[in-house]
């Protein structure tokens, strides 16, 4: 077995000494939120690193929505799922045709839409807040889950077409002329060809959507009113409004409302970091 060099040594080491402290404060906001979870509280704020009687009394509360700010815990944990699904799947599809019509079919202006399009990204998405909410106001879409799918799809959607025009133009082409030989058209080139070869990306990408929709703000707090229409983000915050703010409630959802991402990204994160970067170096 062949030993690593001093030169390996020396840079694992560099990157332990590095990673450890990014690590830890990392993880330091997360093991106070669930400190307070666990805490009565009276004790919510003992500044202790571990409570002198932890309790799971706070999830029984919300799982059980027996506080005035939890009434709807379930609705709005579901409208995040629906809305975060919707645009993860709206995303995949715009992305997905827009990146083979650009890098496969080379449809005329197809880079400038593209040029176009990543634009966006110089203004910021807070700026954009206000003219969106116009627009949705115009079409009537306010406090439906619509108006925040579409809002979120058009943040989402340049990046996304992008990254797949990136990752696909570094299939070969021969595939596609061979699939043209046996008879195959377009669409079986796309469903049968395209589709096989993308999807450590197209998972990456879809990963992607969903998380960012699942953890947005402000866009959800200006489109969405309704307590039953909202997200769960949205209605964390109204646990600010009250003069004695549950802290303890509060981080209890918080915590919970982390789980489905961080299993998401568990569960994919093989392809994140492959799928993100496929084609950003140029071979």
């Amino acid at each position: 077995m062949k030993l690593p060099s001093l030169r390996e040594v020396a840079t694992e080491a560099r990157l332990l000494l590095i990673g450890i402290p990014v690590f830890l404060w990392t993880m330091i906001p997360i093991y106070h939120m669930f400190l307070f979870a666990i805490s009565p509280k009276e004790d919510a704020f003992s500044g202790k690193l571990w409570p002198d009687h932890p309790t799971l009394h706070n999830f029984e509360i919300v799982f059980k929505q027996q506080h005035y700010f939890l009434r709807d815990f379930y609705i709005q944990f579901w409208n995040s799922v629906v809305i975060a699904a919707s645009v993860g799947v709206l995303t995949l599809f715009i992305a997905t045709a827009a990146a083979f019509s650009i890098s496969r079919l080379k449809v005329p202006g197809g880079r400038l839409v593209l040029n176009l399009a990543l634009f966006t990204y110089f203004i910021p998405a807070a700026f954009l807040a206000v003219p969106m909410y116009r627009t949705m106001g115009n079409y009537g879409l306010l406090n439906n889950h619509w108006s925040l799918i579409l809002a979120m799809v058009t943040i989402a959607s340049p990046y996304a077409i992008w990254v797949l025009k990136q990752a696909s133009d570094k299939l070969p082409v021969e595939l596609d002329e061979a699939a043209v030989m046996d008879g195959a058209t377009t669409l079986q080139i796309f469903r049968l060809v395209y589709l096989p070869l993308m999807m450590p990306s197209l998972v990456a990408i879809g990963t992607y959507a969903v998380l960012l929709a699942w953890n947005e703000y402000l866009y959800a707090f200006l489109l969405l009113s309704n307590d039953r229409e909202i997200t769960l983000p949205v209605a964390l915050g109204n646990f600010l409004a009250a003069d004695d703010s549950p802290w303890e409630l509060l981080m209890t959802t918080g915590f919970i409302y982390a789980l489905p991402p961080a299993a998401v990204y568990y569960a994919f994160r093989r392809y994140m970091v492959g799928g993100l970067t496929a084609g950003a170096v140029k071979s």
